[in-house]
């Protein structure tokens, strides 16, 4: 294993406790222009998500309204009742994003598939990057604020459903997510950056409660606005 990689897990509670976790869940608030750009403004307001570790799965409780919740896995999205009735179901999701433009508005399975497919990624990493295909390279590092952050540069495979094939991955000096670089496909491939802070641990692992994507400017620095997206995260638990 990278050298880095191994050592990032065990900042974020060892390789050993990912793969005896089964779901995480967490309970929060998803808001940033983003949303109110596809039309899905508030959408995940109060966001409600339990994310399987092992699998590609992730079940919004509530979502769009009482006694619903939002399905998530790669292959399908659906809106059921609790007790499983669909309401309304969307087949290979990704390729309802072709053609897209930068404001071409989404209906709620567009952005259950997005929010589904991110939050399970972004819940999931480091662990993540052992998955099977993954191949990581720790490349130059980066200074941030007057911190030296390294890098790790990333490459998933097909079977793995995320932003992008190639992403960077920013680490302090203690081990922890700091920055995330990506240009998402669903989004038209526009380069961002995505921002962690506040971890916290929670059942021996370690989480950060608080995210935000911003634009990444030509010379590779972060844009202070717009605020594309914001993650808080009030309450973490992994069982």
């Amino acid at each position: 294993m990278n050298a880095l990689l191994e050592s990032i897990l065990d900042a974020h509670g060892g390789l050993q406790r990912w793969k005896e976790a089964q779901t995480i869940h967490a309970e929060g608030s998803i808001g940033g222009m983003l949303w109110s750009l596809r039309g899905q403004e508030g959408i995940l307001a109060t966001a409600d998500a339990t994310v399987d570790v092992q699998e590609q799965r992730l079940v919004f409780d509530g979502f769009t309204g009482p006694g619903l919740r939002g399905l998530y896995t790669p292959d399908r999205v659906a809106i059921e009742r609790r007790d499983g009735d669909v309401v309304v179901e969307r087949r290979a999701p990704r390729a309802a994003f072709e053609g897209q433009g930068p404001e071409t508005p989404w209906d709620e399975l567009h952005a259950l598939y997005f929010a589904g497919y991110a939050v399970w990624n972004y819940l999931t990493t480091p662990y993540l990057l052992t998955r099977p295909g993954v191949v990581v390279e720790e490349v130059e590092p980066w200074l941030e604020a007057d911190e030296d952050w390294r890098r790790l540069r990333v490459t998933f495979p097909q079977t793995l459903t995320t932003h992008a094939t190639e992403q960077v991955f920013y680490y302090n000096a203690a081990g922890l997510l700091r920055r995330h670089d990506y240009a998402a496909d669903v989004l038209g491939s526009t380069p961002a950056a995505h921002f962690s802070e506040q971890h916290v641990r929670a059942s021996g692992l370690v989480f950060p409660t608080h995210r935000f994507v911003v634009p990444i400017e030509e010379d590779g620095h972060a844009a202070p606005e717009p605020v594309l997206i914001t993650i808080d995260w009030a309450d973490i638990s992994v069982a």
